[in-house]
């Protein structure tokens, strides 16, 4: 049986400064690190090679920057809704994450504006932390829709 979530869309209007973002929580497996770098053809061998991981200093191979950014990009649109835009994505990875891990992703609501086209933006303070504590501290800027219906971009 398969099961698939519907997120709501989310409305500018409806953001309030210091509001959180449900958590996300995904448990690491050694396969998901390879697989996420066989498919974004990120072959650095700390992410496939146990060898070359160990000789680097770490306990074994460990994800990479494309796997944070995409569960950062996940935390965000499983809270704003599909049609929610990602204008601005910035993190910093301070430690690692390994097979057996358990990456958790937190969020909140740092500004709650309109710019200068009058879009309707906010500002996210983010960070994922496993059990040994912080591994990425992350911001973004998102963009909602005003209304329903509100198409974000142009797939030109």
């Amino acid at each position: 049986m398969s099961t698939t979530a519907i997120y709501p869309q989310r409305l500018w209007s409806e953001i309030k400064v210091g509001d959180v973002l449900p958590p996300i929580e995904l448990l690491v497996e050694y396969s998901r690190i390879i697989l996420n770098a066989a498919s974004t053809w990120d072959y650095f061998p700390g992410h496939h090679n146990p060898e070359y991981a160990r000789a680097q200093g770490q306990p074994n191979i460990y994800v990479s920057t494309i796997f944070f950014h995409g569960f950062v990009d996940r935390l965000i649109t499983d809270w704003g809704g599909p049609s929610s835009f990602i204008c601005r994505r910035r993190l910093r990875m301070v430690a690692s994450v390994h097979p057996g891990d358990t990456m958790r992703a937190e969020g909140h609501v740092l500004r709650h504006y309109r710019d200068d086209s009058g879009h309707g933006l906010v500002d996210l303070d983010i960070h994922i932390d496993t059990a040994r504590g912080l591994c990425v501290p992350a911001s973004a800027t998102v963009r909602l829709p005003l209304e329903h219906g509100e198409r974000l971009f142009s797939p030109e």
